[in-house]
C-alpha cells in the first residue's frame, strides 16, 4: 500500500519529533543534556541521517511532555520505520532512501535530458548504460542494477499504479546508447509505456531551443497523505540530493509547468519518437 513504506514513514517521524521539540521550545542541546547524550545524536536523528529506536522515541516524547496517544503513535511508528524493505538487499548500489520515496509516492513529474528514464528503459539500454557509466562494474553487479531497475518499472503496471508525468529532452532520444539495435528496441518500449493510461510522456524537441531545465534532470515525488508533502530529488553520479523545503518544491513545479509548455503534447511527442525510430537502420 503506498505510503506505508519504511522509508516513508521514518520521515514522518523525524518529522514529528522535530515538530514536537519546537513546541516544547527546547534546543538540541537541551535535549541531549536531558536524555544525557549528544546534542549530534538528537541533530542526526532529526535530519534522518541515522535509525531512531522505539526506546529513544520513547525518552525523547517523555522529555517534551507529549500526551500518551502521541507517544504510543509515534513509538508505533519507530517501530514501522525500522522494518526491512524489498529494496534494501539493493542498498549497496542504490539510494533506498529514493527507492522508498518512488514506491510510496502516488505521482512522479520528472525531467531527463542526456538519457531516457529509469522507469522507461529496456533491458538492454539499461545495460548499456550501466556498462559505460560504471565501466569496471561486474556482470554480477549489472545483473543486480537491471533487476532492481525491473522491480521499479513494475510500479507503472500495478493494479493502482503510479502516475507518472515524463519530459524527454530530444537529445535523450538521438544518443545511440548501445547502438542502432537497442535505440529501436527502445524506442518501441517508449511508445508502448507511453501508451499507458497512467503516463504522459512528452519530448522537447530541438527546434524548441533553450528551455526551462537545461541546467539538469530532477524529480518531484508526489505521496497520497497531507501528512508527507512533495520531495525534489536531484540525482548525480555518486549521490543525490533532497529537496523538501516548500519553496523549493515550488520553485521545481513552476519550472516542470514551463518545460511543459516548451515541449511537444504527446501526440506529437509520439511521432516524433516513431520518426526518430525510422532512422535507426
Amino acid at each position: 500500500m503506498r505510503g506505508s513504506s519504511p522509508t516513508l514513514r521514518k520521515r514522518r517521524l523525524v518529522s514529528e519529533l522535530r515538530r514536537l521539540r519546537e513546541a516544547a521550545e527546547l534546543t538540541i542541546e537541551e535535549v541531549g543534556e536531558r536524555l544525557e547524550c549528544s546534542a549530534s545524536k538528537i541533530s542526526r536523528i532529526e535530519t534522518g541521517r541515522v535509525g531512531v529506536s522505539p526506546r529513544d522515541v520513547r525518552d525523547m516524547l517523555t522529555a517534551y511532555g507529549a500526551d500518551g496517544a502521541t507517544l504510543e503513535e509515534l513509538v508505533q511508528l519507530a517501530r514501522e520505520a525500522r522494518r526491512k524493505a524489498w529494496w534494501d538487499e539493493f542498498g549497496d548500489i542504490v539510494p533506498g532512501r529514493y527507492v522508498g520515496y518512488e514506491a510510496d509516492a502516488d505521482s512522479i513529474r520528472t525531467y531527463q535530458g542526456l538519457m531516457i528514464p529509469g522507469l522507461l528503459q529496456c533491458e538492454a539500454y539499461t545495460r548499456a548504460l550501466i556498462s559505460q557509466v560504471l565501466p569496471d562494474a561486474s556482470t554480477a553487479e549489472i545483473d543486480r542494477r537491471v533487476r532492481l531497475r525491473k522491480a521499479r518499472q513494475a510500479l507503472l503496471s500495478e493494479d493502482d499504479p503510479l502516475r507518472l508525468h515524463v519530459v524527454i529532452d530530444e537529445a535523450a532520444l538521438r544518443r545511440l546508447v548501445g547502438g542502432t539495435g537497442v535505440m529501436r528496441t527502445q524506442m518501441a518500449r517508449l511508445l508502448e509505456v507511453g501508451a499507458l493510461p497512467n503516463v504522459t510522456m512528452q519530448v522537447v524537441p530541438f527546434s524548441a531551443g533553450g528551455h526551462a531545465a537545461m541546467d539538469g534532470p530532477f524529480v518531484i515525488l508526489s505521496f497520497p497523505e497531507q501528512l508527507d508533502p512533495d520531495v525534489v530529488y536531484i540525482e548525480s553520479t555518486r549521490s543525490g540530493v533532497y529537496l523538501e523545503q516548500q519553496s523549493d518544491v515550488h520553485w521545481y513545479a513552476e519550472m516542470f509547468e514551463r518545460l511543459v509548455k516548451s515541449a511537444l503534447n504527446t501526440r506529437d511527442s509520439a511521432t516524433l519518437i516513431t520518426e526518430i525510430a525510422r532512422t535507426l537502420a
